[in-house]
């Protein structure tokens, strides 16, 4: 089965025109725990950071909400992949 085709999975792909995203920095991950508290993970070259505070989770949270709101659709992402696997 396709994974992007799972309900609990929306790939999206950030355009290459969008130059400024917020996304820039690298990747960030986010989770929540059974207690409903957000935590953040960042990686850079030389270090990585577990985020605990919860005002800098819910930055990163906000940073995330904005990268998705930049990228291409979930719908446009799957056109552009079969696009891109079609013309290998």
């Amino acid at each position: 089965m396709d994974t992007g085709r799972l309900r609990n999975v929306e790939i999206q792909v950030m355009p290459r025109t969008q130059e400024d995203h917020s996304g820039f920095e690298g990747p960030l991950y986010l989770a929540e725990t059974a207690e409903n508290r957000r935590v953040g993970y960042v990686e850079a070259h030389d270090c990585s950071m577990l985020v605990t505070d919860s005002k800098a989770a819910s930055g990163m949270l906000q940073r995330y909400g904005k990268m998705r709101s930049q990228a291409l659709s979930h719908h446009a992402t799957a056109s552009l992949l079969e696009q891109m696997r079609g013309a290998l």
